[in-house]
């Protein structure tokens, strides 16, 4: 160390360094304690700047990911406020069909009920039409397979769709019936035909009618089969084998069988029941003399017939056609055995009379659900076509009481169908509100983590601040020491 020189003042320059160190530091410190953050420049820690950031984006992302998935809830929302109001409408619709169904209400009292069924209808369509999220149409089948994004990257998001809920698409889907095999005694096909109902029948003996085996029903829940145990199976017992499997496949059966028998004049002696002509079970013997081919001829035929419906289930009737139309409601067989006299009855190319003594009337196996279903090749087994259609919401007429029995079943799909809408939409409404409060959490997570990073220790910073302030006014007075140092050698030219 040069401590005699005047030319280098180490001591000064030594003081100086120290100085601008103690500075910078302090610079530093202060900046942290005016931002509050630890890393305010790359400079300032590279590594953890880095993370920050890494942390800043994702924090973005959740906190604009909440934002999305609350404005998808409030869309939810609006489409469940809107399926709850059809809902209602469609509660009105039936009790308006339920008191159409009852037989004290004259025709111009049921043309009123219907002008009332037909404004309700119009609404259940205009809300469909004009439930709306953001000038986005809801209900009206057009929103299908939108995303909704619920996270902070590519690929967090879910799917939806809301069906089409107007009253021409909701309903009740149901098989259709495929062009009925008629037999005689002899088990060979003779054609078809459909009573006045327009409900198909097979009239077999023991070597005709349903083929055994099983059918695949593939509904909204999944598929399963069914048996059919034997040709002269009943469309009832079909139908109680679909009602077991509902709950996997979501599609129900009911069952009738009915039939028009053109009659011809005479005597008629039989015995009525249900079972086959092989073995019939709930057997009466019906005995009557049909004097003519009307209603006031056929009556007693007609009354000896009802006079059994509690035994045997078959009710009788006489159509505008002055057919004898019998009907088992449950869908139970129809038997006819030991038939004699010189009346017949005929139907669908086959007479039963004498010559041909028995036969067997199965009835009709309707399957339905709340949506489209399918079955296999099978069907035609018992009498169906492969694929179901719809009977909508807007077909419902109850000016008469046919039409108000059948839309008490319409409407009651259409209810179902769209509270499984509304079920759906609260499923995701669900899952939407347990996706924010997951992205709350989140989103403390990842501050908090950040701010392990980034954010300044303010009791440190200021105690760091404080020392480095010490030390500067220290440096200041170093510095001061030395320029008097060599201040003091000056003295010796003198």
């Amino acid at each position: 160390m040069l401590s005699g020189s005047i030319n280098s003042n180490l001591n000064a320059l030594y003081a100086l360094n120290s100085l601008n160190s103690t500075g910078n530091t302090a610079n530093n410190l202060e900046q942290q304690l005016s931002s509050g953050l630890s890393i305010n420049s790359p400079a300032d820690n590279p590594a953890g700047y880095i993370a920050a950031q890494g942390f800043t984006t994702q924090i973005g992302g959740v906190e604009q990911a909440i934002s999305n998935v609350n404005q998808a809830i409030s869309l939810v929302q609006t489409a469940t406020g809107a399926v709850q109001q059809q809902v209602n409408l469609l509660q009105q619709i039936r009790t308006i069909a339920n008191q159409a169904a009852n037989a004290i209400n004259t025709p111009s009292q049921l043309a009123s009920l219907q002008d009332v069924v037909a404004q309700l209808q119009t609404q259940v369509t205009t809300i469909s039409q004009q439930a709306q999220f953001n000038n986005q149409n809801l209900l009206d089948g057009s929103f299908q397979g939108v995303q909704f994004q619920i996270g902070a990257n590519a690929g967090q998001n879910i799917n939806f769709s809301f069906a089409n809920t107007g009253a021409a698409n909701i309903g009740v889907y149901q098989s259709a019936a495929a062009s009925p095999s008629v037999y005689t005694t002899a088990g060979s096909a003779t054609g078809g035909a459909f009573d006045n109902t327009g409900n198909s029948f097979t009239i077999s003996a023991a070597a005709g009618g349903f083929t055994a085996g099983a059918v695949n029903v593939a509904g909204t829940a999944g598929a399963a089969n069914i048996a059919v145990a034997s040709a002269t199976e009943s469309a009832q017992n079909v139908a109680t084998s679909v009602n077991a499997v509902t709950d996997k496949t979501n599609v129900s059966a009911v069952a009738n069988t009915s039939v028009a028998f053109t009659v011809t004049a005479g005597t008629l002696n039989f015995t009525i029941g249900n079972g086959t002509t092989g073995a019939q079970t709930n057997a009466v013997n019906i005995s009557a003399t049909v004097t003519s081919v009307t209603a006031a001829g056929l009556s007693s035929l007609v009354n000896a017939i009802n006079q059994a419906t509690s035994q045997t289930g078959v009710t009788a009737s006489v159509n505008s056609s002055n057919q004898l139309v019998l009907t088992q409601a449950q869908g139970d067989n129809i038997s006819f055995t030991g038939f004699t006299g010189t009346g017949a009855l005929a139907a669908g190319g086959v007479t039963i009379n004498g010559g041909a003594a028995t036969g067997l009337v199965q009835g009709l196996v309707t399957m339905q659900s709340s949506a489209s279903f399918a079955l296999s090749a099978a069907a035609s087994d018992i009498g169906l076509q492969q694929t179901s259609g719809l009977t909508s919401l807007s077909a419902v007429d109850v000016s008469t009481v046919g039409g108000a029995n059948a839309a008490l079943n319409i409407v009651d799909f259409a209810i179902q169908g769209l509270e499984n809408v509304g079920a759906e939409a609260g499923a995701l409404q669900q899952r939407l509100n347990a996706t924010v409060s997951n992205l709350q959490t989140s989103d403390v997570n990842l501050t908090a983590a950040r701010a392990t990073v980034q954010d300044a220790n303010i009791p440190a910073v200021t105690t760091k601040l404080t020392q480095q302030q010490i030390l500067q006014q220290a440096g200041v007075d170093a510095l001061a020491q030395a320029g008097q140092l060599q201040q003091s050698f000056l003295r010796l030219l003198q």
